[in-house]
């Protein structure tokens, strides 16, 4: 296994400063593996709310709650959003020094109450799989091709590694989401994801989906952000300033994970991907998803007229106005895009990102940065 001492480090602070900590992320992403790491060498106690077991334990569960000190773990917390309440009662009472760590599979605004209840008394640090610099660059193709999810990267095979995705997905559909509380028959939404996946890095167009589904538009964007709120998919909002251009409002939809993306296409060697049609919107979405770490902005965007130009990322970082594209070639030019949105964001900096070993200036305040490279760049 992997080590992940910066996300050990940053759960550590956030567990000092505040009396709730969530550690959230898609399941399997190595949430219960990190809590672990973390308990080692503290008083601490542990609950799996999905083991009958310890729900039992919690059934009265501000005493029992009220009564540990140290680290109190809960995991899988959205499987008991009951608990929320009792939680904030139990850290606003005069003295407590219990710390309460959460981990959840999905975003408290898509857990009933969680969102409002804790409003104020949590701190959240998001989880994803393994990034390009947990790997090291090395093995930049296999965690590209495989996707971060850790037994899908770390699998003796890809074919092992598809199969193991083949088991998530079904896990996923068939007992995730009813979980939540989502009435959605997996065949439909199992078809929706296939056909997301068709759409990714496009800008989102309910109507057009809906029309091949059958079903309606306000269905299939329940489908959508019951994809979002439990980690797979990303919706990257347009950035919007009064510019006398006519602008895209519409978000753009990438899939978090790789290899999920590839799954639902059926791709399972490199080989495959590299012959794909889709390949360059594939790469596209890995190399956001790896600046996205390396950077951590608090709030990413695209940016698109209706006249042509686009930039496939743009964020303000370290007071800074920062843009992206992405390239799927290993010598790219400069474009008029790229010189109308440098000129129209007025970005202290555009970066072109590609998969070649070497960066280089391209043109005043553009440079291509190899994306192997793009951590060094966000500590510039």
């Amino acid at each position: 296994m992997l080590q992940r001492l910066a996300l050990l480090d940053h759960l550590k602070a956030a567990v000092r400063r505040s009396p709730i900590t969530a550690l959230l992320g898609p399941r399997q992403c190595g949430k219960t593996t990190l809590a672990r790491l973390f308990a080692e060498g503290r008083e601490t106690t542990i609950f799996d709310m999905e083991s009958v077991a310890d729900q039992r334990r919690l059934q009265n569960p501000e005493l029992a709650l009220g009564e540990l000190s140290g680290i109190v773990i809960l995991d899988e917390i959205q499987a008991v959003p009951e608990l929320f309440p009792v939680l904030r009662g139990l850290v606003d009472r005069p003295g407590q020094t219990t710390r309460f760590l959460i981990l959840g599979s999905a975003s408290p605004h898509i857990i009933h109450h969680a969102s409002e209840t804790l409003a104020g008394r949590v701190e959240c640090i998001e989880l994803s799989g393994f990034d390009l610099w947990e790997t090291g660059p090395a093995r930049l193709n296999a965690l590209w091709l495989r996707g971060g999810f850790p037994r899908s990267f770390l699998a003796s095979s890809d074919g092992d590694s598809f199969a193991w995705r083949e088991g998530f997905v079904r896990t996923y559909l068939e007992r995730d989401i009813p979980q939540l509380g989502f009435r959605v028959a997996a065949p439909a939404m199992r078809r929706f994801w296939t056909m997301l996946a068709h759409c990714h890095g496009q800008t989102w167009n309910a109507s057009e989906l809906a029309r091949s589904m059958g079903l309606s538009d306000k269905t299939l964007r329940s489908y959508l952000d019951i994809l979002t709120g439990t980690y797979m998919v990303r919706q990257l909002q347009p950035w919007f300033e009064n510019l006398g251009k006519r602008q895209v409002k519409a978000p753009k939809v990438y899939f978090r994970d790789s290899g999920l993306l590839h799954h639902l296409m059926d791709i399972q060697t490199r080989h495959q991907l590299l012959g794909h049609p889709k390949v360059g919107a594939s790469w596209e979405g890995f190399a956001i998803e790896q600046v996205l770490r390396a950077f951590e902005p608090s709030q990413p965007y695209f940016w698109s007229t209706h006249g042509g130009a686009e930039l496939d990322l743009v964020f303000m970082h370290q007071g800074k106005r920062l843009g992206f594209e992405i390239k799927f070639t290993e010598a790219p030019k400069v474009t008029a895009s790229m010189r109308t949105a440098q000129s129209d964001l007025k970005l202290d900096n555009l970066w072109v990102v590609h998969p070649g070993a070497h960066g280089f200036p391209m043109d005043k305040g553009i440079s291509a940065v190899p994306l192997a490279k793009i951590q060094e760049t966000a500590s510039i």
